[in-house]
């Protein structure tokens, strides 16, 4: 996409951020996934920011910014806005320098990623019902002489990101297309501008979620463009609009923005877990989701990178998303049957369930359910499977045996 590349930042802003924050940062292992390889035809390695210090790659940025300042801020400190991952990587990074920090999150910031901004040192204000007004609050706060550092629309900020493009072409450097998620765009943008710097051919392909695409539709309408953030698992990208100085990358150095939906993200959240044990947010687990729903283009044997630029997600939610793909697919029934309430009953119908080679894994019962005569009790059993067709295996040798099964 030819345009105007108005942002001042360059290969040696970055190749410097890379230097200053060596040693300060993990450097994150470039991993190979035979199953996404398989399932596309292409090579296809992950980027595991998700095992970066806090836990995203945001860390990065927020280290060179505040090693730039150093010497000014001993005693002013930074401050920041953020729902989770800038706050926790602004505060891992002042922590680690001894400069004070604050950071402003909006109302629906999840209490874990508060706990732990909270926990590596970092003063918490809960401030906003967007992002975009908890970025307002911590400007204003920041006129009494704390640094701000963005999460996004800031040059310094940018390199240092951009150092995760360095390391991929270092590991990996007949790299065709590198894939990156999408919320205010500094990732993209520093990625974007290291790796077409030392790869003119690569692509560069960036994924939001299709309730948050604003980067996408400022793309396609060639002018700034917010769009209401509306609420999303990937919510590390729920941003209302890209940031001035990211969409000049945009513009000029990524090839593509792509969608995916929450039931994708869940999905490929899912499929990292089960199939490479790794934890992605949602967010973090766009780029699988983009890559598997077709909207990007594969060339078979081509070298894909895929950014995994997160992992935190509270417990109870990655319990929520995992049982929602698994019904989805299949693999997790609810079947519910009407049973005489008589000794043996539910063994029996249990049987049935075992021989086709399904698990029981909770039993619910319902006496005195409407329509379900007096004699009888309506049953649900929750069921894994290997899929849909396996389920309605099971439903069927139910109905020869002479129940009446709902799903």
């Amino acid at each position: 996409m030819a345009g105007i590349f108005l942002t001042m930042i360059t290969l040696a802003d970055i190749q410097a951020a890379e230097g200053r924050i060596a040693g300060r940062v993990i450097r994150t292992p470039l991993v190979y996934s035979p199953t996404l390889s398989r399932m596309t035809g292409a090579k296809i390695y992950l980027k595991l920011e998700t095992l970066q210090k806090a836990g995203s790659f945001k860390v990065r940025g927020a280290t060179n910014k505040i090693l730039i300042h150093h010497g000014e801020i001993l005693t002013s400190g930074v401050i920041a806005a953020s729902a989770g991952n800038h706050a926790q990587g602004v505060a891992v990074a002042a922590g680690g320098l001894g400069v004070p920090a604050t950071v402003v999150m909006p109302e629906w910031a999840t209490l874990p990623k508060q706990e732990a901004t909270r926990e590596y040192g970092a003063r918490v204000i809960i401030h906003g019902t967007s992002l975009e007004e908890s970025i307002a609050r911590a400007e204003e706060m920041a006129k009494d002489g704390a640094l701000f550092i963005h999460p996004f629309n800031d040059e310094e900020i940018i390199a240092g990101q951009g150092t995760i493009g360095l390391e991929i072409l270092n590991d990996l450097p007949k790299t065709d297309m590198i894939v990156v998620p999408v919320g205010g765009g500094g990732l993209i943008a520093g990625i974007a501008i290291a790796a077409k710097s030392l790869r003119r051919e690569i692509r560069i392909v960036g994924v939001q979620t299709t309730e948050c695409p604003s980067a996408k539709n400022a793309l396609e309408h060639k002018r700034p463009e917010c769009v209401p953030a509306r609420k999303t698992i990937a919510d590390g990208i729920r941003v209302e609009g890209p940031g001035e100085l990211p969409m000049h990358a945009i513009q000029d150095r990524v090839d593509q923005l792509a969608l995916a939906s929450e039931e994708e993200i869940a999905d490929a959240m899912l499929l990292l877990l089960e199939r490479k044990h790794i934890i992605a947010e949602g967010a973090g687990a766009v780029p699988v989701a983009a890559l598997l729903n077709g909207s990007i283009r594969i060339e078979p044997g081509s070298s894909i990178v895929l950014v995994i630029s997160g992992g935190n997600v509270e417990i109870n939610k990655l319990f929520r998303i995992i049982r929602s793909s698994l019904i989805r697919s299949g693999r997790l029934v609810h079947i519910a049957v009407d049973l005489d309430n008589i000794p043996g009953a539910l063994s029996r119908l249990l049987d049935i369930v075992g021989r086709e080679g399904g698990k029981v894994v909770g039993i619910r019962h319902y006496p005195g359910e409407k329509g379900v005569p007096v004699f009888m009790e309506r049953i649900v059993l929750e069921t894994e499977t290997r899929g849909r067709e396996h389920a309605t295996g099971i439903l069927g040798a139910m109905a020869e045996a002479g129940y009446l099964p709902e799903h």
